[in-house]
């Protein structure tokens, strides 16, 4: 289920309740925190997620991924997860 535009599963989210988060597809690239640039880039190219960009992984995506506060744990779990979702398509 894609459930986020940069690959990170919002379903598990420990912000999507307590800050009454949609994610940033279901805001349109507004979440709780604010406009994601990650979202709105992939939006605006009228992708569905990161993985069916032909840039992906993109410098924008890789340094949001590797942002040292609310990066990815493991590193690089949601690139890989765009892959997924770009390899069930």
């Amino acid at each position: 289920m894609i459930d986020s535009r940069c690959g990170l599963h919002c379903t598990g989210c420990e912000f999507k309740e307590p800050c009454n988060c949609g994610g940033c597809i279901e805001t349109n690239g507004v979440p709780f925190h604010g406009e994601c640039p990650v979202a709105v880039c992939c939006q605006g190219k009228g992708f569905r997620h990161c993985g069916e960009c032909p840039e992906f992984p993109c410098k924008l995506l890789q340094d949001y991924s590797a942002d040292p506060e609310h990066g990815d744990n493991p590193p690089g779990s949601r690139i890989e997860q765009c892959r997924k979702w770009r390899e069930e398509k």
